[in-house]
């Protein structure tokens, strides 16, 4: 990554030990406080578990994960599209991940692809260029949305399950250490009805935070975590996957 002593937190933060969406409402707005939560949570326990060696971090945007897996691996690697709307300098290389990407084969130990593949248009090619760019034992993390709003339009392709999530894996080879569920109805619905009155002039902020903050409240209870989990199988706000190359 360049210029790594430039590079400050930004849509995750670390507080208390734990890793979650920043309150800052620049980085994360505060309709999607919930969700932004639930997928740090997924790399705050997954990173340090498989994140080692040369780390490839694709669609890095602006690295958002970079200090929660810097000190378990050797190297990074940040690639991301070129945006003229945006400067970006933490990339070490500009490259359209729909197509192969210009990098030696079996070169990384870990491929982090966060928020990314929905917004692919030839996702098989993006798979099978990970697979041969990643060391045999290497491990890919990755999460997506499903029940999620049309975002970065019109670059929103897909929504993925987690049918279609093994099938892609395990067709260019990788094996599968777990496919979970990023929240369930609970979420969802704290989500949408969020999106929809933040915009309200006056009470729209205020109240989508209190909404985000109420529903974050519920599902840390053993009630609330039981509908989350049992309805997250039909209902899922999103998936997050870690699999390994064979």
């Amino acid at each position: 990554m360049t210029n790594k002593d430039q590079w400050k937190a930004n849509k995750f933060v670390f507080k208390k030990g734990k890793l979650i969406a920043s309150r800052d409402t620049r980085q994360v707005g505060v309709a999607s406080r919930l969700i932004a939560d639930r997928v740090a949570h997924f790399y705050d326990l997954n990173i340090p578990k498989y994140a080692k060696g040369h780390l490839l971090d694709l669609g890095c945007g602006q690295v958002p994960l970079y200090e929660a897996y810097k000190k378990y691996i050797t190297e990074n690697t940040c690639i991301d599209w070129e945006n003229a709307l945006e400067e970006n300098q933490f990339i070490d290389k500009y490259c359209d991940l729909n197509h192969p990407l210009h990098l030696a084969s079996s070169q990384y130990d870990t491929i982090i692809l966060s928020d990314v593949l929905e917004h692919i248009q030839k996702p098989q090619l993006l798979w099978e260029e990970m697979y041969r760019v990643m060391k045999t034992d290497g491990t890919l993390l990755l999460n997506v949305p499903f029940y999620y709003w049309i975002h970065a339009d019109p670059y929103d392709y897909f929504r993925y399950t987690k049918y279609a999530l093994r099938a892609m894996a395990e067709e260019v080879g990788f094996d599968i250490i777990s496919i979970e569920t990023v929240g369930g109805c609970p979420e969802i619905l704290a989500d949408i009805i969020s999106k929809l009155i933040v915009t309200i002039p006056l009470i729209g902020k205020f109240s989508a935070k209190i909404i985000q903050y109420i529903t974050s409240l519920f599902i840390r209870t053993k009630v609330g975590a039981k509908v989350s989990l049992r309805t997250a199988n039909r209902f899922p706000l999103g998936y997050a996957m870690v699999a390994k190359k064979r």
